[in-house]
């Protein structure tokens, strides 16, 4: 019962919002405001970056690169683009693998609502202190993570399961780490990778993170994007290409996804937890070397 209110709130959420754009596109459209980007070219980088959004490396951080590398996307419209164009294949993401796969529901909804909870009241805590040393502290914990899970892969300690739900002490650590990961969602530390690390850390079947991180990033998402929109600080055009066009990338990973063994999803962890670790260090390094450039002082919390 839980699980099919989960599954109408999702879908009531993802037809308002993609209504929304779509009145918003064709009033743009209307007004003669559309940008000159092709429809179909940001329409298959979609694919692609969903594709790997579905996998649980995310997109934002390639979507950037991408749109700064091919002048896709004016700089001050990334921010605003990033959120509405990957609101819709967040939420098909989470249709999806709710169907799928079976967790237990009172793990599931009180990780998810933990996770809503922190974007919007520990958000405001977070976002006081020092981005880059969050960033250092992150990149740390994600590869000792990466480390732990690798470990287990060679059979050099047991560590991982096959649960689909948890209890008592493990799903308290699992809420207060949920709050946490939505909390840090305030200095842009994505949600999916420290998820996925430690659900497999608390002893759970990796899959399990999937329904849930996703989940939570498509409660979340689209109250960020409708801001943007309500502000005009995106994209119209790219933003609707992507948001349509990226579904068939989410169909295309979700399916390998599932069929994936266990075995084969901890390497998947492994991968997107160390891409994650990598992205960290180097956006921490980047602001030190801006600091440095610029001449000012070290930001000190």
């Amino acid at each position: 019962m839980v699980i099919r209110i989960l599954l109408l709130v999702m879908l009531i959420i993802g037809v308002l919002f993609e209504g929304y754009q779509v009145i918003d596109f064709i009033r743009t459209k209307k007004e003669g405001a559309l940008e000159e980007v092709s429809f179909w070219k940001t329409g298959l980088v979609g694919v692609f970056t969903e594709f790997l959004d579905t996998l649980g490396i995310g997109s934002f951080a390639i979507l950037t690169t991408i749109f700064k590398n091919f002048k896709l996307v004016h700089d001050q419209k990334i921010p605003g683009t990033l959120n509405t164009a990957t609101t819709l294949p967040v939420i098909v993401e989470s249709l999806f693998f709710i169907t799928v796969v079976k967790v237990d529901a009172v793990t599931m909804v009180t990780m998810i609502v933990a996770s809503v909870v922190g974007s919007a009241v520990g958000g405001r805590f977070v976002s006081r202190f020092s981005e880059h040393k969050m960033q250092l502290a992150m990149g740390l914990a994600l590869l000792a993570v990466a480390t732990i899970v690798l470990a287990g892969q060679f059979h050099l300690f047991p560590v991982g399961g096959e649960a689909m739900g948890l209890a008592g002490t493990k799903l308290w650590i699992a809420i207060v780490g949920m709050f946490v990961f939505g909390s840090l969602q305030a200095v842009g530390i994505g949600l999916y990778a420290p998820c996925m690390g430690m659900v497999f850390a608390l002893g759970m079947n990796p899959i399990a993170a999937f329904p849930i991180m996703m989940t939570a990033s498509g409660l979340m998402q689209p109250f960020a994007a409708v801001q943007f929109m309500q502000k005009k600080a995106y994209d119209v055009k790219a933003s609707a290409s992507i948001a349509i066009l990226g579904c068939i990338g989410v169909v295309l990973a979700a399916t390998i996804v599932k069929s994936l063994p266990v075995y084969a999803l901890k390497w998947l962890v492994v991968a997107v937890v160390l891409f994650t670790s990598y992205t960290m260090f180097r956006s921490y390094r980047g602001r030190i070397k801006l600091t440095e450039l610029e001449g000012y002082p070290p930001v000190i919390h």
